[in-house]
C-alpha cells in the first residue's frame, strides 16, 4: 500500500517546485490549447526563473505532496488582495493545486486539499477560495466535494487566448461534505 507525505516546501524546493508546476501545468491543458499560447504563456509568465522566485515570497505557502518517496503534487497557497466580490472578509488562496496524472485517483489532491483547509483554520481565515478554468469539469467536480461553491468569475490569459475561471469559495470552518471526509484507501 502506498503513503502520502505532505510536507512545506522551502526555497531548497524550489526547482523542484518549479518542474513540477511545469510539467502538471502542461498535462494538464495542454491538449486544450494550441501549441503557440501554451508556448507563450510558459514562456512569458510561467517560467522556471518566476516559479522558483514564487517560493521564497512571504505571502506563499508551498506545499509538496509525495507518494512514497516521490514528489508527485503540490499547492501553492497565497494570502494576498481579495476578489471584489469576495469583499473584505479574512480569506486565503489556493493559487494552484496539481498532481502528476499517474498519481491522480490515488489520494494526493485529496490530502493537499484537506492540508490547506487546516492551514487555513491555522490562521484563523473565515474562507478558502480558488480558481478554475470554467472547462475543467474533473476539477470543478473535485472542488464541490469539499463545498466549494461558485462566487464570481475572471478572465485568465493563456498566450493569446481569453479564458474565464470560475471563483469558488467554502467557509473554512463549515463541516466537510461526507464524501470529502472518507478514508482514503
Amino acid at each position: 500500500m502506498s503513503s502520502i507525505t505532505i510536507r512545506f516546501a522551502t526555497a531548497n524546493d524550489a526547482e523542484l517546485i518549479a518542474d513540477l508546476s511545469q510539467r502538471t501545468f502542461i498535462d494538464s491543458f495542454g491538449h486544450h490549447n494550441t501549441k503557440e499560447n501554451m508556448d507563450k504563456f510558459m514562456t512569458e509568465k510561467f517560467t522556471k526563473q518566476a516559479l522558483m522566485a514564487e517560493v521564497s515570497h512571504p505571502d506563499n505557502i508551498f506545499l509538496l505532496a509525495y507518494l512514497d518517496d516521490e514528489a508527485v503534487g503540490y499547492v501553492r497557497m497565497r494570502e494576498s488582495e481579495n476578489p471584489e466580490d469576495l469583499g473584505n472578509v479574512d480569506a486565503i488562496e489556493i493559487a494552484r493545486i496539481y498532481s502528476e496524472q499517474k498519481a491522480i485517483g490515488k489520494g494526493i489532491g485529496k490530502a493537499l486539499m484537506l492540508k490547506c483547509i487546516d492551514i487555513a483554520k491555522e490562521k484563523n481565515k473565515k474562507i478558502i477560495w480558488l480558481g478554475v478554468w470554467e472547462h475543467n469539469d474533473n476539477a470543478i467536480s473535485f472542488y464541490k466535494k469539499f463545498g466549494f461553491e461558485q462566487f464570481s468569475s475572471h478572465i485568465f490569459m493563456l498566450g493569446d487566448d481569453v479564458q474565464t475561471d470560475i471563483l469558488m469559495k467554502r467557509n473554512v470552518r463549515e463541516i466537510l461534505p461526507q464524501i470529502a471526509q472518507k478514508k482514503h484507501r
